[in-house]
């Protein structure tokens, strides 16, 4: 499956206007790619064991999109059948009290994986340069006001690319979705939440009255994409109006990251070797 056309690593410029949430017209063969989903997600298995088994570095995975983009499902389908003890999900909602009294960073540092996890953000500090830019809401922040200046977004943008820097310098590969559905397609599930009892509780007035800053949030989104997408921390936009389509692509790009990776499970020096012949002489000489 075809991922690179959607990589945005800063050497080129993503705008959502141009974007087809749709995808690739020749990847509609769906299942074709749910028997290729089948088939990664068995090759990922045995990539994770060896990553977990490995432990020199740490996977982060996030995940951003407007409401229904689809990302408690892509996380849900691309992460079935893999160890739960190497994988960390932590999804961010509104800030809490103590996390305001705190930087935007600090609920996400709390929330990074260590060596030989998988650590998947379900929204995350991006949220700073999204929502909060949106409805401007750091003005609300506690914050000095040497702080509140007019390039406190830019200056997040800025302190982002920073942190991913770090993280990747101290072991941690990143990789950032952007799940992009059109806002017809949005209208569409939000009927569906209506008309299924089951997933009314998905739905609330927040997310209809959120429809209204749809260009906003589109605006928004194409320049967190442009600020802070690196070689060391790339961007992957999804096409999402298709969630199988979706889930595939999500995917494919994460076993090509564990393919590169390529971890290995540790080898054993020749001394620790022959003390594994012993251990294997002691019990087989167990009486029974």
């Amino acid at each position: 499956m075809k991922t690179n056309f959607c990589r945005f690593d800063g050497s080129k410029k993503f705008s959502y206007k141009k974007f087809n949430t749709g995808g690739e017209s020749e990847e509609y063969d769906r299942k074709k790619i749910e028997k290729e989903m089948q088939k990664n997600i068995n090759k990922m298995k045995n990539y994770q064991d060896r990553f977990y088994a490995d432990g020199k570095e740490a996977f982060l995975v996030i995940f951003q999109a407007m409401d229904a983009g689809g990302k408690d499902g892509a996380i849900k389908h691309v992460m079935s059948g893999i160890d739960p003890q190497g994988v960390r999900v932590t999804s961010f909602k509104k800030p809490s009290v103590e996390e305001l009294s705190h930087d935007y960073l600090w609920r996400i540092a709390k929330a990074l994986p260590k060596r030989g996890e998988i650590g998947i953000l379900n929204r995350s500090y991006y949220e700073e340069v999204l929502v909060s830019k949106v409805h401007e809401l750091y003005k609300f922040q506690n914050l000095p006001q040497r702080c509140l200046t007019r390039d406190i977004i830019k200056q997040r943008y800025e302190q982002i690319a920073d942190f991913e820097k770090y993280l990747w310098q101290n072991g941690i590969t990143i990789v950032k979705f952007m799940l992009c559905i059109s806002k017809e397609e949005q209208k569409r599930r939000f009927i569906k939440r209506i008309e299924d009892s089951s997933k009314n509780w998905k739905l609330s007035e927040q997310d209809i009255n959120e429809r209204k800053y749809w260009e906003a949030y589109m605006e928004a989104y194409q320049k967190a994409v442009n600020k802070t997408s690196t070689k060391y921390a790339p961007w992957y936009v999804v096409p999402a109006d298709k969630k199988w389509y979706a889930r595939g692509f999500v995917l494919q790009v994460i076993l090509n990251i564990f393919e590169k990776i390529n971890p290995k499970y540790p080898r054993f020096s020749k001394n620790k070797k022959s003390k594994l012949d012993d251990y294997k002489k002691i019990l087989q000489s167990e009486k029974k």
